[in-house]
């Protein structure tokens, strides 16, 4: 198929997106050469092709129950609502809910299923809440914890907050601009961000004991595995941490009240948390809502993923680079990558079918986690960001170093952060030695010239065994004025010269 007359392609629209993304006019101009191409279904421009564009499904159904198909629900609450609740979801739009605690300034891999999930039910037609729990971290999410969290200073919440906020928005953006069809005629209803410490802020503790307090039940509190497993502990638990859940179920019943919310996602670590919203809603004010988990991501170990663990994989870039956000999906194993791919991707399960069918064909060309790293880098940090992960990836692991020339001083020093770093003076005939030395990859000048010439230096990942080689700018000083030394296998050397 060719592209229509309407939006005909031009020339100087096929530029490489290298090139168009270098400000955000060239990423918008991209942006738009890709759309024109999707509502056409042409996918042979330069632009198109070099991110692998393919037409993709990009519908979900309005029974987002109809997802366990694809794993994300682990469990859902109550189940003796499951055929009211499927009718009522295909009849009108529900209003969705998520929570976040401002624990730290930054969402990770382990929130993004559940963030994923809430894009699912944007997709299906449904309105979605982000609530940031400005009030609740400053209590303290037992789940999950054998000790009590650290208090937080209210300062460092309202920072965190904002930093949440910021994720979300651009995972949201990101989506529609990427991943939503814009053939068709149906448009995503805004994500609505809210802060629990809005409401709770106004509220005092004798008011919300009256209101809500009258609700909760001892037994059924204590029965909860977050609390049982606290209370048999040698730390025990702190009635602050106790009325966690009572908190939780309090904003569920304030987002009902609101936004008429009937629907709460979390993780399958949540669902204690969930069942005490059900429970006073359905007390207060007589209505049936439901509950759903989506699975928790665990290391090969069966931990989880997430700061206090010191594992995580962060959703922003400052704390976790487009690169490494990239290689961690990437290097997901063979025995996981289609579940990954069904969890995080809103690739029809059919294209996943056969994306894993080519995979098997050559396992070791990773083909599925490649796409897997794609689609998800793509959703967290837009082309910008998986455009940045492909350049590091291409220069490190791609057998280019020329790809060296095309990354940023700021994708250099993240990607080398553990390497040792020297600011030298460029004169003429400055040789490779006397760079190696001035940068103090030697100590002894013989040691250095007797490794050069055994093969154990490179520059710019390029090995050089001539120890007396005039350096050459713009073959061993890249255009950003950096030069990357390797001594052996893994000492290296970042070198910026003035």
């Amino acid at each position: 198929m060719t592209p229509s007359k309407t939006n005909k392609i031009n020339k100087g629209d096929l530029a490489p997106p290298v090139a168009l993304c270098r400000d955000e006019t060239g990423l918008m101009k991209m942006l738009n050469v890709i759309r024109r191409c999707a509502l056409d279904g042409f996918y042979s421009c330069r632009t198109c092709q070099k991110f692998q564009f393919q037409p993709n499904r990009f519908y979900t159904s309005k029974n987002i129950l109809k997802l366990e198909e694809r794993g994300l629900w682990a469990d859902r609450f109550p189940e003796s609502n499951t055929n009211k609740l499927i009718e009522e979801l295909l009849d009108h739009p529900h209003t969705v809910y998520s929570g976040f605690d401002p624990t730290a300034d930054s969402l990770h891999v382990g929130n993004l299923l559940v963030v994923v999930s809430l894009l699912h039910c944007q997709r299906a037609g449904h309105n979605v809440i982000a609530l940031v729990g400005g009030a609740t971290a400053q209590v303290g999410d037992p789940s999950g914890r054998s000790k009590e969290r650290p208090l937080l200073e209210p300062k460092v919440i309202e920072s965190n907050s904002k930093g949440i906020a910021e994720n979300l928005q651009r995972i949201f953006k990101n989506h529609q601009q990427v991943f939503w069809d814009r053939g068709t005629e149906d448009t995503l209803a805004p994500l609505r961000i809210v802060n629990n410490y809005d409401w709770y802020k106004k509220l005092n503790v004798v008011d919300f004991l009256r209101v809500a307090g009258r609700s909760f039940r001892m037994g059924t509190m204590l029965s909860r595995s977050s609390v049982q497993s606290r209370l048999n502990s040698e730390d025990g638990m702190s009635l602050t941490e106790f009325t966690y859940q009572a908190l939780q179920a309090y904003d569920w019943l304030h987002l009902y009240d609101k936004y008429n919310c009937t629907i709460q996602i979390g993780g399958n670590d949540q669902m204690g948390n969930i069942s005490s919203g059900h429970e006073l809603i359905s007390r207060l004010r007589d209505k049936q809502v439901t509950g759903l988990t989506v699975p928790i991501i665990t290391t090969e170990a069966g931990n989880k993923f997430g700061k206090s663990a010191g594992n995580a994989i962060w959703l922003d870039r400052n704390k976790t680079s487009p690169f490494d956000f990239y290689q961690f999906f990437f290097r997901v194993k063979d025995s996981e990558v289609e579940k990954f791919l069904m969890l995080f991707t809103f690739l029809h399960v059919k294209d996943i079918n056969k994306i894993m069918a080519k995979h098997w064909e050559k396992p070791e060309a990773r083909h599925a986690q490649k796409k897997l790293a794609e689609k998800v880098t793509l959703l967290v940090h837009g082309y910008e960001g998986l455009e940045s992960a492909r350049r590091t990836t291409e220069a490190l692991y791609g057998g280019r170093p020329d790809a060296l020339a095309q990354m940023t001083p700021e994708e250099l020093a993240v990607v080398f952060q553990s390497a040792a770093s020297a600011e030298l003076v460029l004169e003429p005939g400055t040789s490779v030695l006397k760079m190696a030395m001035d940068a103090g990859c030697y100590k002894d000048e013989k040691d250095a010239r007797r490794i050069i010439s055994a093969g154990g230096f490179y520059v710019n990942l390029s090995r050089v065994t001539n120890p007396d080689l005039i350096l050459i700018p713009g073959v061993h000083i890249l255009p950003n004025g950096i030069t990357i030394a390797r001594v052996g296998k893994k000492n290296y050397y970042l070198i910026k010269w003035n």
